[in-house]
């Protein structure tokens, strides 16, 4: 498994470099991060989505026909839905998201930025936002691009993962750790 995975993050760091000299040539870069965002969050919310790009059995014309109707509907950029284009036709959607992962890392890097990835019970308000991004701009000695993402199972707090380190002050794991306790193993 540890090389299929190798396999897939060196192909996803092919395509997302091509796409990043492409976007950074046209002047794209942030254009391109946004259609990628976007489409990251459709395939994250939607399991039809998801079979449709890692199924082998599903056609690569019917593959790439799905999603250029997706990326037309979206409105992402011609550079994007011609990119997710090319994915689709040497077969390499079942790498998408590490692809758009890859091209996130490339762009944050050249800025500087450090990513953090949040996941909340709950969507944040803009004034928790500020607040979570101010702390983390101290924590990281950077300026701090948050991932965020909205998990109901978390029942209430954040996940907060900045590089290697993370910091589940989520109410499950406190439940979790209770648990655990209680059974006399923690």
């Amino acid at each position: 498994m540890a090389s299929q995975t190798t396999g897939i993050s060196e192909v996803a760091g092919r395509y997302a470099t091509a796409l990043y000299q492409l976007a950074d040539e046209q002047k794209m870069l942030d254009r391109v991060a946004s259609d990628l965002k976007e489409l990251r969050a459709m395939i994250g919310g939607s399991d039809d989505l998801k079979r449709l790009i890692r199924s082998p059995m599903v056609a690569r014309q019917d593959q790439a026909r799905v999603m250029a109707a997706l990326a037309e509907k979206a409105g992402l950029s011609d550079l994007t839905r011609r990119f997710v284009g090319v994915v689709a036709a040497n077969r390499r959607l079942f790498a998408m998201l590490v692809i758009i992962d890859a091209y996130l890392k490339l762009l944050a890097a050249r800025r500087g930025e450090v990513t953090a990835e949040v996941a909340s019970a709950k969507a944040l308000t803009d004034r928790q936002v500020q607040a979570l991004s101010g702390a983390l701009r101290k924590v990281a000695g950077a300026k701090v691009s948050i991932d965020f993402k909205v998990d109901p199972g978390l029942i209430g707090g954040l996940v907060v993962k900045l590089g290697s380190r993370m910091v589940d002050s989520s109410l499950r794991a406190k439940l979790q750790r209770l648990e655990l306790a209680m059974k006399g193993i923690g």
